[in-house]
């Protein structure tokens, strides 16, 4: 389904931000897994609660974001 979007490139535009995103996170120190994309439409419901309830899954294993703790630290 990538470029097979309503408003032309709009799939393929997200794919590329969130791709960036994840190269942003890497850099800072997070795992890029804390931000995927899925290409879904609307009749595919059950794919979808599928895949929020794996993304749910893969943030807890990840846990808490490690930067929140250290930046509570350094302002005690």
């Amino acid at each position: 389904m990538p470029g097979d979007c309503h408003y032309l490139e709009g799939n393929t535009n997200a794919r590329r931000r969130v791709n960036h995103l994840q190269d942003l996170l890497e850099k800072i120190g997070l795992e890029k897994e804390r931000v995927r994309m899925f290409n879904l439409s609307a009749a595919m419901a059950g794919q979808f609660v599928e895949m929020a309830n794996e993304m749910t899954e893969q943030i807890k294993v990840l846990g808490p974001n490690p930067l929140r703790n250290s930046q509570k630290e350094s302002e005690e």
